[in-house]
């Protein structure tokens, strides 16, 4: 387990690649300030936010900053072109640069991701680099040939970079919980930390449970929970899956409302504290895009919850029997 991480919130930069909205400049550098502000020392992005937008964004407000006193993360399988290509209306990050961005899980093109990001992060080193987005919610029917050139490429000249000690871990940074499944299964390929995005959640765990944090323990692989609000639906925002919330998701963020009305929390608090409680876990990620919404995290992260809330849960199967409880660890 990560001893830097365990435990801990770090900060998820999406949002700071203009996901959904143009944020001002001045905001999202702000927004990285007020996560400092409050402890916040590990921060995750990559190219893929914004066409580079996050990057720099979160170069810019850490150079300030003293480079041994955090840890960085961000992803390959996407790198930049000069070339411009406006993003389409209602993509994810449709108000991000109009860089164009290349797909490739190549090594040749993981060494010139990882180049690319340094420069935009204004720094000389990287701590973790996953494999971003190497699943079908990207891919189609086409991801398993991706996954196939991210083994032979990325996977060994990661693995390659860690035993050279140029980074620290390396892992996969997905929505997705069957790529983290196989690639733990893989003999040549041993990732150690891995990023796994909405799937180990209040809304969404059973999957995760049984095909991936009962294994990870058992390899020592360690867990980053990003989007532990999936996409906001958790934390009153309207979006699952990037997209905007199914009618039955809503009903059941209302169930898990009301119980958490009746016993004084919040439903942000019992989301954050249910991901990070899992031993597998070593950290959660939710991203932000305003300094309050850091504040909003940091609460919920200090929230009392008291246990007859987690067994109201479990009485009303919103929670596996299996997931391991806040305070029980």
């Amino acid at each position: 387990m990560h001893s830097k991480l365990k435990g801990n919130i770090g900060f998820g930069t999406a949002p700071l690649g203009n996901m959904y909205r143009n944020i001002p400049e001045e905001e999202a550098l702000a927004t990285v300030d007020a996560a400092w502000d409050y402890g916040i020392r590990y921060f995750d992005t990559a190219p893929f936010y914004g066409a580079g937008l996050a990057e720099l964004r979160l170069g810019e407000a850490l150079s300030k900053r003293n480079r041994d006193e955090y840890v960085l993360s961000t992803k390959v399988g996407r790198y930049m072109l000069d070339e411009e290509e406006k993003p389409s209306e209602g993509q994810l990050f449709e108000h991000g640069r109009n860089n164009k961005v290349v797909t490739d899980y190549s090594g040749d093109a993981t060494l010139r991701s990882i180049e690319q990001s340094l420069e935009r992060l204004q720094t000389d080193r990287l701590d973790f680099v996953y494999v971003h987005d190497i699943a079908q919610d990207f891919h189609g029917d086409e991801w398993l040939s991706k996954f196939e050139e991210a083994r032979t490429g990325a996977f060994r000249e990661l693995t390659r970079l860690r035993e050279e000690g140029v980074i620290k871990s390396w892992g996969l940074g997905v929505n997705r919980v069957e790529p983290i499944e196989i690639t733990m299964e893989l003999e040549e390929s041993n990732p150690d930390l891995c990023l796994m995005a909405g799937r180990y959640t209040l809304l969404d765990h059973e999957k995760a449970l049984q095909r991936v944090l009962r294994h990870a323990e058992e390899k020592n692989v360690s867990i980053v929970a990003g989007g532990p609000y999936n996409s906001g639906v958790l934390a009153g925002g309207k979006h699952f899956e990037y997209q905007e919330a199914p009618k039955e998701m809503i009903e059941r963020v209302g169930k898990i409302k009301s119980i958490a009305e009746r016993h004084g929390i919040s439903v942000k608090a019992a989301a954050l504290q249910f991901t990070l409680a899992h031993p597998a876990v070593a950290a959660a990620i939710p991203g932000a895009s305003r300094p309050e919404r850091i504040e909003e995290d940091q609460k919920a992260f200090d929230t009392v919850i008291p246990e007859a809330f987690w067994q109201e849960l479990r009485e009303q199967k919103i929670i596996s029997p299996e997931a391991p409880l806040p305070g029980n660890k």
